[in-house]
């Protein structure tokens, strides 16, 4: 298994994508997880010219030996009452999709929408229409579009399709040969039930993972062995149901961005989390991945 990780990474250190899969490169990764889930109206991808960014991100992973293998649309909830930001979030979605095809990336993750008091009945029949408004695109580009889990910790006790169960029931009602499943074994961590269960429902239809770690109170995002995750299970899940795909890090929540720390206005010198603390974490990272993919004979350059 090849390992890969996201662009987020590095997100609050570089304002671009060219500088942060340098660090990536840098760390060791060779394989990349595009992270388009913070796309603002003014971000380059949403541009006329949008091409001309993706053109000079793919030459450079070319020039380092990178290459793209996964990606994650935009972030945001569609079921929320705000009309316009529902149309971005579309918008921006549909603009991935095309990115994804530009950079040869055969796999995005496009979240679910959640709203207060929706049935699962009712769950399934609106973002089914979600989903369908992406079809015409994902036909177009050829890209497969994959649900993912969530956990109660993030979505408050609204309904989500968090079993591998469930994700394969909205799968089949929605019943598209471009929909399929990604696994995040962070929020599963913070859900009762076996992971190992899980994973073997979704069967075929597991496409990509989300590799990361929690103690499992929250969604934290974490490198392997800082929270509860029993990797042992995870692994031998992933054997058991014949994943091929990538051993894709979504960790970037490791080191806190200085939004999430207390503020002391008179001095914020140390407020933010110095680049060579994120460079060191990602040698961690990647290290650490290689431990528990060669532990069991996986890794694969």
């Amino acid at each position: 298994m090849k390992i890969a990780t996201t662009t987020d990474n590095f997100l609050y250190h570089f304002d671009n994508d060219i500088d942060r899969i340098r660090e990536l490169h840098r760390a060791g990764f060779r394989y990349i997880d595009l992270s388009m889930y913070f796309f603002t109206p003014d971000s380059p991808y949403m541009s006329d010219d949008w091409r001309t960014p993706v053109r000079a991100l793919r030459e450079e992973a070319d020039r380092l030996g990178m290459k793209f293998v996964q990606a994650h649309s935009q972030g945001g909830n569609y079921l929320r009452p705000d009309p316009e930001k529902a149309e971005f979030l579309v918008a921006a979605t549909l603009r991935s999709l095309e990115i994804c095809r530009e950079l040869g990336i055969p796999n995005t993750v496009v979240h679910p929408g959640c709203a207060e008091g929706l049935t699962k009945e009712e769950w399934f029949e609106k973002n089914k229409a979600f989903y369908q408004r992406l079809i015409p695109m994902m036909e177009r580009t050829g890209v497969n579009v994959l649900i993912e889990n969530s956990t109660v910790a993030n979505t408050k006790g609204k309904y989500w399709a968090n079993s591998g169960k469930d994700m394969v029931e909205f799968l089949r009602y929605v019943d598209h040969p471009l929909l399929h499943a990604c696994w995040d074994t962070g929020h599963a961590n913070c859900e009762e039930g076996s992971q190992y269960e899980n994973i073997l429902a979704l069967g075929s239809e597991l496409y990509a993972i989300h590799y990361n770690d929690n103690r499992g109170l929250k969604d934290e995002h974490l490198i392997p062995y800082l929270g509860t995750l029993n990797h042992d299970e995870v692994l031998h899940a992933l054997m058991d149901v014949g994943f091929s795909g990538y051993f894709t890090l979504e960790c970037s929540s490791s080191l806190l961005p200085p939004r999430r720390r207390k503020v002391f206005e008179a001095d914020t010198r140390l407020a933010a989390v110095p680049l060579f603390a994120q460079q060191q974490m990602e040698v961690l990272m990647y290290q650490v991945a290689k431990h528990l993919l060669s532990s069991y004979g996986l890794f694969e350059e």
